[in-house]
């Protein structure tokens, strides 16, 4: 592993420091899910959830897709096994 491994690793735990963004990758590993159906999970406003989104969409973590006026997102799951292998790794030598 180099640097660069570490640091993109870093922002995904980073990201996934907050619980909120952990049950999001929760509730995205059902499917692909529209940002409204996201809120009907949680009591967070509209923009703390973008807020959220925009972290786990720049970590690598989540992607989406724009339908009209909703936001749809969905896992990242190349970016999901990268992370994965990463901490088998970093704790298997």
């Amino acid at each position: 592993m180099d640097n660069k491994d570490f640091e993109d690793n870093y922002k995904v735990i980073k990201a996934l420091s907050d619980i909120n963004r952990v049950m999001i990758i929760n509730y995205l590993s059902d499917g692909e899910m529209c940002a409204c159906k996201i809120l009907e999970r949680f009591n967070i406003t509209q923009p703390t959830l973008s807020h959220h989104m925009k972290i786990l969409f720049k970590c690598g973590l989540v992607n989406y897709r724009k339908e009209g006026k909703w936001t749809h997102y969905s896992l990242n799951m190349e970016k999901i096994k990268q992370f994965q292998n990463f901490i088998f790794n970093l704790t298997n030598k």
